[in-house]
């Protein structure tokens, strides 16, 4: 067997720090952050949903607590302030992972967005990942500038348990845009864009009304023990629960998880990519 001449490299030496490539695909985790990153910059370009998701609750909050004040009310001993704040918040989680999602991807899927994305590498559960994930990063937002708004107003939150009040809030906000986003998703994968549009507003406005979400079920009579069943009640109550009373509101928090669990079973079955 011959030895190369002196001097000669091996042919299948490599010079030192050469790239070698490595094909394949991403993993799942990683696919889904970078489609987090995306919506979240999508969402925060977009005026509209940004009129949506902090002006809307911003008006209510303000008028609400200006209308209580007029008319010198209190709610069990509470203030107005410290009534509407909870139920404002949970407005804006609404807003934000139901309407503006159901719109956003209902459009996207009209324009193409979605075939595009039906043929990479991310499943359809991975889109919803993405989705909630960004979701999460505007609703931290959201609940920034109301609680400011909110304290400005002369909000006391109920701080007995600060541990009961932080991991209330956070388990209420996790599921409660959960379940409203797979509920998002699962209108805007089912209907055309215009039929998405008019029905999440239409929704939004229903439950703003009477889906228990700024005020209590128990002030809706005997309607009140349906609507703590719906998503909007469930958020609400799990809201006032934890910033009015330092109390985790298991029940609520359960119907959360149960229409999250539907609603993200349902699009994952149903959600067509164009």
């Amino acid at each position: 067997m011959s030895t190369p001449p002196a001097g000669t490299a091996p042919a299948d030496a490599r010079p030192t720090g050469t790239f070698t490539p490595a094909p394949g695909g991403a993993g799942l985790a990683r696919m889904v952050l970078a489609q987090a990153r995306m919506e979240a910059r999508l969402m925060l370009r977009n005026g509209e949903q940004l009129l949506l998701a902090i002006v809307i609750p911003v008006i209510a909050l303000v008028g609400g607590v200006a209308a209580a004040g007029r008319l010198g009310g209190t709610f069990e001993g509470h203030a107005p302030v410290d009534l509407l704040t909870p139920g404002v918040l949970a407005l804006a989680v609404m807003s934000t992972a139901f309407t503006s999602v159901a719109i956003a991807t209902g459009f996207e899927r009209r324009y193409g967005v979605i075939k595009l994305l039906g043929s990479s590498p991310l499943p359809r559960h991975g889109l919803l990942l993405g989705k909630v994930l960004a979701l999460l990063n505007v609703v931290v937002l959201q609940l920034v500038v109301l609680v400011v708004v909110a304290l400005v107003l002369g909000w006391e939150p109920s701080l007995a348990s600060p541990p009961h009040t932080v991991v209330g809030l956070v388990l209420t906000v996790g599921l409660g845009t959960a379940a409203f986003a797979s509920l998002g998703l699962l209108v805007a994968g089912a209907l055309r864009a215009e039929a998405t549009l008019a029905l999440a507003n239409l929704v939004y406005l229903l439950l703003m009304v009477g889906g228990g979400v700024l005020l209590p079920t128990s002030t809706y009579g005997d309607a009140g023990g349906l609507i703590q069943w719906l998503p909007s009640g469930a958020l609400g109550e799990a809201m006032r629960s934890t910033l009015m009373y330092a109390d985790i509101d298991g029940r609520s928090l359960l119907v959360l998880a149960a229409w999250a669990l539907l609603g993200t079973l349902l699009t994952a079955r149903t959600f067509r990519w164009e």
